[in-house]
């Protein structure tokens, strides 16, 4: 594939590559950062308010560099890098106040509508059948089997990470299913590509309900003068899922290190 680009605008980080199925991929980065404690509450208890500001932009859309600032003070600092086939994102999270961060975790949301050829689709929720986990080592598309249906909002899909509290993922329905690994993904229309995210450390898998899919990741509540760094890869790659899974293990081996 030729070179990606990236740029964002209005809360909107846009991938572009010319034989990018769909043209573009958006993520609204970031839709939001989250409190603990959340997986039984209403969601406006449970959003932290935040602006984004771009800092940088390279000309050839290589780069970027956005820092967010939450309403408690904390900052995050993004650089956000693209190549041939994926887009990197190194994270820096500060706590400059004299006060822990009730920050706990934080949703890049993933529109795959386009890249999965369901934006036209009559049934909004035509694009799961083109996505995926990975069950007991094997690549599972949705919907999973034992699909969870109840929860304070519905439709959806929650996966929880490893040792992360189950009161304080998304709340709508959590699967009772293990994941093998911390990655997400989906197929092109044509099949031909998968796109596919991970974040170390991560929060929870979630398949949403405006055509996307997340890993959203962890920040873990932030004491005062602290600094945390955050990582994370979108794939964007031919369809072979052996090769995309050594690439993952070599990306977030703490992945492999953990027990799902």
């Amino acid at each position: 594939m030729s070179q990606l680009t990236v740029s964002w605008r209005d809360n909107i980080l846009k991938i572009r590559g010319r034989r990018l199925p769909g043209g573009a991929v958006d993520l609204q980065y970031l839709e939001a950062y989250c409190r603990g404690g959340s997986t039984n509450r209403p969601w406006d208890q449970t959003v932290i308010g935040h602006a984004t500001e771009l800092l940088s932009a390279g000309a050839d859309g290589s780069e970027l560099k956005l820092r967010c600032t939450l309403a408690d003070g904390v900052t995050v600092d993004h650089a956000i890098t693209a190549s041939a086939d994926e887009i990197d994102f190194r994270l820096a999270v500060h706590n400059p106040t004299r006060a822990e961060s009730q920050a706990q975790w934080a949703q890049p949301c993933v529109r795959v509508d386009r890249f999965t050829g369901s934006a036209a689709h009559h049934d909004r929720y035509a694009y799961i059948r083109k996505c995926f986990i990975f069950l007991d080592g094997r690549l599972t598309r949705l919907p999973t089997p034992q699909w969870a249906t109840e929860a304070l909002y519905t439709p959806g899909q929650v996966w929880g990470a490893p040792g992360v509290p189950r009161t304080d993922l998304n709340p709508r329905p959590l699967s009772p299913l293990a994941p093998s690994n911390g990655l997400i993904g989906c197929f092109s229309a044509d099949e031909r590509m998968i796109l596919a995210m991970a974040w170390q450390p991560y929060q929870e898998l979630f398949q949403g309900v405006v055509g996307c899919i997340h890993s959203d990741f962890r920040i873990g509540r932030l004491a005062a003068g602290k600094t945390k760094r955050i990582r994370g890869k979108i794939y964007l790659v031919e369809n072979d899922a052996t090769a995309l899974l050594a690439r993952y293990a070599k990306d977030f081996p703490e992945h492999h290190a953990a027990s799902f």
